[in-house]
């Protein structure tokens, strides 16, 4: 969008930004036509539009139609993207995760920084770097640069963002140093002592001195809500402690906070999910149930452990949403929906869902249970731990302090009358003769294991001990999976996929070579990664009665991979090819998560 030095002058003419300038420079620019320039303007003299509010963010709220781009809207952001562009100024949208907000809140005071409408987002020795939404207002960028004797360079950005990250940035930075400032000189906790708190809570009275923590924990909660994280990690070291996040499988550190904090914040989490606070030197599991921003009830999985500086605390991220996914929206081609469903709608059998720690084992489980759970139905579950409660079933939580386990946990379900029966990881042998025996007697059961591919599955129950030809009776079938980063569908953009990287990926399969892939560019909704979610690929083996004749005490895995491979299963990397030809990823991001082509499948039937 190319500047024109009339707008300019007619949008800072005043300095601070008026709402008749912008809605007059708008018109001359083409975006709006004059009717609707002046309906927002009677608005705002009717009284039905706060005058406080930006100019930008009354027009944007008036969702007037885009004259230049007809059948959209003037949206907030396009109009702070004009506003830049007529400034001379860069234009940038405010990713908190890049911000060390600790840093910045230091340059300026809060007051300062709220009456310029100011956002400090960069500091280094040489230069500060501040968001505004008054791009012809300079005057105190002048003052900045010599107070602070460091350059101070400008960019423009939402003012509702601008407003909310301040608020943001420093009240947490403030309840963070009212935290700190509430250690008493010898280090002994002088307001903040949890495990006092924990008698007051079971009361119902939360003391007042603890709400900065309980303001620290709320936003640290709703940040990771918005930022799509799957986990929280807190993690104490020496002198400060580390906040990350997981995002879309990667990890990303999104804060910092001093030791004594760190340990107030892991305090009140434990508190929240019915933890021992006192206990610090064990391990502990608890659960949290919440609500995010936007009323959705979201559920966290808590787990704390022993380090050198302290606990370290974990808080895995269970959107109900997501287990109740239809087969397609996990990523299974039409095929793939069909083969699974002949497994899983089986009266009777063993299947089993292997991969590492995160490869989506539970989501597929719990998704199939919510598909199978109906009324006429008892599904059972024995867990360690229960990672979701779901009203449709049964869920058993395993308890190996009272020598309650998976084997002890499936023996009492096989008494309660169940039709299907979910084991949460098959470990031991004991387990292993327990889920053959609910097979055995009539049951389907659905379980983990962790293996790189199916066919090892069957060498994994041999190797635990269960006979070759109790597996050939009960095991039905094998699905591995993995979960790959899917592109950002907002700004991938088509070009041709290299022969050679194919050719590496499909390892001599005869795929055909996709006309056009996509790939990776990063805008605003990914947060300039140019990726947004993730997706399942899948293995799936069926237990043909070939195969079953080919399991023995003495399984040559090879060999039996060989068969599989030629009795219909497809490998994972053939079906990541069909996601690449779908446009959903990249050879590239297959390749990070799929273990060498070596010690995988061999080669091609």
């Amino acid at each position: 969008m190319a500047a024109s030095p009339q707008i300019a002058s007619l949008l800072g003419r005043r300095g601070r930004l008026e709402l008749d300038d912008v809605l007059a420079a708008l018109v001359v620019d083409g975006f709006l036509i004059a009717d609707d320039a002046r309906q927002v303007r009677m608005g705002t003299r009717d009284g039905r539009s706060m005058v406080e509010l930006h100019p930008l963010v009354l027009i944007a709220n008036a969702k007037l139609p885009n004259q230049r781009e007809p059948g959209r809207p003037l949206s907030l952001e396009a109009l702070t993207e004009w506003l830049a562009s007529h400034a001379g100024l860069p234009y940038l949208k405010i990713d908190p995760m890049k911000i060390n907000a600790a840093a910045v809140t230091q340059v300026v005071s809060h007051a300062y920084a709220q009456r310029h409408r100011i956002l400090p987002i960069a500091a280094t020795p040489g230069e500060m770097t501040f968001a505004t939404c008054e791009p012809f207002d300079s005057a105190w960028a002048l003052d900045l640069a010599q107070m602070l004797r460091r350059d101070v360079r400008r960019v423009v950005a939402s003012p509702i963002d601008i407003n909310r990250y301040l608020q943001e940035f420093y009240g947490v930075q403030r309840s963070i140093q009212l935290a700190q400032d509430a250690k008493g000189n010898d280090g002994s906790s002088a307001i903040l002592n949890f495990e006092q708190l924990v008698e007051l809570g079971k009361a119902g009275e939360i003391g007042a001195d603890d709400r900065h923590v309980v303001h620290i924990v709320d936003w640290l909660l709703q940040y990771a809500f918005e930022q799509r994280a799957s986990d929280i990690h807190l993690e104490p070291r020496r002198e400060t402690g580390y906040i990350r996040f997981r995002i879309d499988g990667l990890m990303h550190k999104v804060f910092e906070l001093p030791s004594p904090v760190m340990t107030a914040v892991t305090a009140r989490i434990k508190i929240l999910a019915r933890m021992d606070v006192a206990e610090k030197r064990r391990p502990q599991d608890g659960r949290i149930k919440t609500r995010s921003a936007t009323g959705r009830e979201v559920e966290l999985r808590i787990s704390n452990m022993p380090t050198a500086f302290g606990e370290k605390v974990v808080m895995r991220i269970f959107d109900p949403d997501l287990v109740v996914k239809d087969f397609a929206q996990l990523g299974f081609s039409p095929g793939e929906v069909a083969n699974w469903r002949r497994m899983v709608e089986r009266p009777h059998g063993i299947v089993l869902v292997t991969g590492p720690t995160g490869s989506g084992k539970t989501t597929t489980l719990y998704s199939t249970l919510r598909h199978l759970a109906t009324p006429e139905l008892n599904v059972c579950t024995v867990e360690d731990p229960i990672e979701m409660v779901s009203p449709e079933f049964n869920q058993m939580q395993v308890h190996a302090a009272i020598d309650l386990d998976f084997a002890a946990g499936v023996r009492t379900l096989l008494r309660q009358d169940p039709d299907i029966i979910m084991v949460g990881e098959i470990r031991d042998l004991e387990t292993a003769q327990m889920a053959v025996q609910a097979s055995l007697t009539g049951h389907l059961v659905l379980s983990t294991l962790h293996t790189n591919d199916a066919p090892s599955a069957v060498t994994r129950l041999l190797d635990l001990g269960v006979p070759h030809y109790l597996i050939q009776s009960t095991l039905t079938g094998v699905v591995a999976q993995r979960l790959v980063r899917t592109l950002c569908p907002h700004c991938k953009q088509a070009t041709t996929q290299d022969p050679q990287a194919w050719g590496v990926l499909t390892h001599d399969w005869s795929v055909p070579l996709p006309e056009e892939v996509f790939k990776p560019v990063g805008c605003l909704e990914c947060r300039n990664t140019g990726f947004m979610g993730r997706t399942g690929i899948y293995e799936m083996m069926n237990l043909t009665p070939r195969l079953r004749s080919l399991i023995s005490a003495n399984l040559d895995l090879g060999g039996f991979s060989q068969a599989a491979l030629s009795e219909g299963m497809r490998p994972l990397r053939i079906s990541a090819a069909q996601q690449i030809a779908r446009g959903l990823t990249t050879v590239e991001e297959i390749l990070t998560v799929l273990p060498p082509i070596d010690t995988f499948d061999g080669a091609s039937p």
